[in-house]
């Protein structure tokens, strides 16, 4: 019998941009993320010591690993790191442990209520708190019976938000079926914002309610902070980026819990299949392994080891179009956990950051490193589709739905992957 989520995702879990120019060069890739850390830990004190030990004769990726404390003092060697970890394979480990700072001076607003303010601040300790106590919120939402948890697929409403059951996606151009049910929560519906989607008893309580709101946004703000130093190294005007992501504004921002039980010996496959993620940046907790990336230049998918104290950070498609493909989506996908952990149900919590639904996924020309691709892709006979983010995004998440066209679910992963 597996073990419950409770106990893979308990209390053990909690644990200045550079200055724009307009004559930047275009950066080559160097594969950065291929080089040693030179902070690196034992693995003793990066482990989940609850959990069986995530095995050492795996190929894993070594992506590097950030500081959020260093990157708040706007340390220049971390924000190195951080430009080569999004330019060569677009995912990093970003540490928590010791990042905490009161709200920055805001791109997008003025004035905040004194409220919000308290819950926007950057604090990588208050959201690995919030994430734990996510994690266990989950485990009560996904022990309802199915019945009741259908009753929040809103797929014929042309929604991606609410309930997707086991087996109501697919992962290829065959139809074969998913391994994962996940619930999506509309930040916008957080934030009152938009129409208000029926959800379960269990989110609905107001205590629920706040704890969903102060992760999403903490994990906004730190969205935010990597958004204004990419500003920097793109050399754009300083708020660029951040400013096509307001939080009081309608996007397709959402909190995910993916629960994958585990598989029959016999019969494993992907859980979820091959993608690049859709909007800009990605906020990802899980403590068990099974996701994977296929690094740039080879054809071995590599595991991604959960780091305890640590997120996984990786960049969407939105950030490859507004940068004409100078920043990286890697494609990856989840499989089952290693040998020592497969007997055991694995559990993510994740924070999509979009762009706005109305702004449209095209180069920012502004920033001269970027004009300068585009005009060497236009050169060459490349052209690329420009859409909303909103259209993109709808497109994509319910081509992967049962019944939808999976043709059209494709994104930057095109030419990777083999699923199509």
């Amino acid at each position: 019998m597996a073990q419950t989520t409770e106990t893979q995702i308990g209390p053990s879990a909690i644990a200045a941009p550079a200055s724009a120019t307009n004559t930047l060069p275009i950066p080559a890739p160097q594969l950065h993320h291929l080089e040693r850390n030179d902070d690196a830990e034992s693995n003793d004190e990066l482990a989940f010591d609850d959990l069986p030990p995530f095995p050492e004769n795996v190929p894993t990726a070594p992506l590097l690993r950030l500081d959020l404390n260093r990157l708040l003092q706007g340390n220049h060697q971390e924000t190195e790191k951080l430009w080569n970890a999004c330019r060569d394979i677009g995912f990093f480990y970003l540490d928590l442990r010791d990042g905490q700072a009161g709200k920055r001076d805001s791109f997008q607003e003025e004035k905040q209520e004194a409220d919000e303010a308290v819950t926007s601040q950057l604090d990588g300790i208050g959201l690995l708190e919030d994430a734990a106590h996510l994690f266990a919120l989950a485990e009560k939402l996904f022990m309802l019976p199915t019945e009741e948890k259908q009753q929040y697929d809103f797929k014929d409403r042309g929604s991606y938000f609410g309930y997707k059951g086991l087996g109501a996606g697919v992962i290829d151009s065959q139809g074969t079926r998913d391994r994962n049910e996940f619930y999506n929560v509309s930040k916008d519906d957080l934030l009152g914002i938009g129409d208000p989607l029926p959800a379960p008893n269990v989110l609905k309580q107001v205590d629920s309610r706040k704890l969903l709101e102060s992760y999403m946004r903490r994990s906004h703000a730190i969205v935010s902070l990597i958004l204004s130093l990419l500003d920097g190294k793109l050399g754009l005007r300083k708020g660029t980026l951040e400013n096509l992501h307001r939080l009081d504004a309608v996007s397709g921002d959402q909190v995910r819990w993916v629960h994958s039980p585990p598989q029959v010996m016999d019969d494993k496959q992907m859980s979820l299949g091959e993608h690049t993620d859709f909007g800009s940046i990605t906020i990802l907790f899980n403590r068990l392994g099974g996701l994977q990336v296929l690094p740039p230049g080879s054809d071995e998918w590599c595991y991604v080891k959960p780091l305890k104290g640590h997120c996984i950070v990786n960049l969407g498609d939105a950030m490859v179009k507004f940068t004409a493909g100078i920043l990286r989506s890697n494609i990856h996908r989840v499989v089952s956990p290693p040998q020592g952990q497969e007997h055991m149900t694995r559990m993510s919590l994740v924070y999509f950051a979009r762009p706005e639904d109305d702004v449209v996924l095209k180069p920012l020309e502004e920033s001269e490193m970027v004009k300068t691709k585009r005009a060497n892709q236009r050169s060459e006979g490349q052209d690329d589709e420009e859409i909303t983010a909103k259209d993109w995004i709808l497109r994509r998440a319910l081509g992967r739905r049962v019944g939808g066209d999976y043709a059209t679910s494709g994104g930057t992963e095109a030419g990777r992957s083999k699923q199509f």
